[in-house]
């Protein structure tokens, strides 16, 4: 089984190549963002968390609970599990998002061993998490596992974006843009960061998850 990766900038500035390619609207979103960042992250136990706790809050609200978090030492599994869900409370977990960090915890994933799966059964085996989606596990494939073909067919920015490079009279649903955007693959992570730097240019914001 052959897993493919998008380690480095220059890695990611082949597959942008080869993305253009095959498809050629690329070319002026590419000359027109440059080369995205990658935002690789180390992944594992403590990255998930931090995608939950973030999940459905702003930005500044996510950090601040976060920093409280670390700074009480409640990130790692056996910490959680020794907590009472009011010393999680009150660092500013709500009860959805204290079931969600239990939940993980439980399922206690060998995360060493997902970097030899093949992307749906990573996917299968974050989203038997409570409070892990498809696109947590997608995000955590793109930018913790480095896998060099994911497109977060759910994520707002990319419709938005994969809609004015396409030239689609309305946002696609998720399946509508799977089925338009086949052709991309093997280089769709290289698709998903152009496209989130292309949306982040329309809106004038950063777009990027995580």
């Amino acid at each position: 089984m052959n897993i493919q990766t998008m380690e480095n900038t220059n890695e990611l500035e082949q597959q942008i190549a080869a993305l253009i390619a095959i498809e050629p609207r690329f070319a002026p979103v590419h000359k027109q963002v440059g080369t995205p960042s990658l935002r690789h992250n180390e992944g594992g136990f403590e990255q998930l968390m931090r995608a939950m706790v973030g999940q459905q809050l702003s930005v500044a609200a996510a950090a601040s609970i976060w920093k409280r978090l670390v700074d009480a030492e409640l990130i790692t599994p056996q910490a959680i599990h020794e907590a009472t869900d009011d010393t999680l409370k009150a660092q500013g977990l709500s009860k959805q998002k204290t079931r969600y960090v239990r939940s993980l915890v439980d399922h206690d994933i060998d995360f060493a061993t997902l970097e030899a799966l093949p992307n749906e059964e990573v996917v299968a085996t974050l989203t038997a998490v409570t409070g892990i989606g498809r696109w947590t596990a997608e995000m955590y494939l793109l930018f913790s596992l480095k896998r060099a073909d994911i497109l977060a067919v759910d994520d707002l920015a990319i419709k938005v974006a994969a809609m004015e490079l396409l030239g689609l009279a309305e946002r696609p649903t998720p399946k509508k843009l799977k089925d338009l955007t086949q052709h991309w693959s093997p280089y769709r992570s290289a698709a998903s960061l152009l496209l989130w730097s292309y949306y982040g240019s329309l809106r004038d914001k950063t777009a990027v998850p995580l």
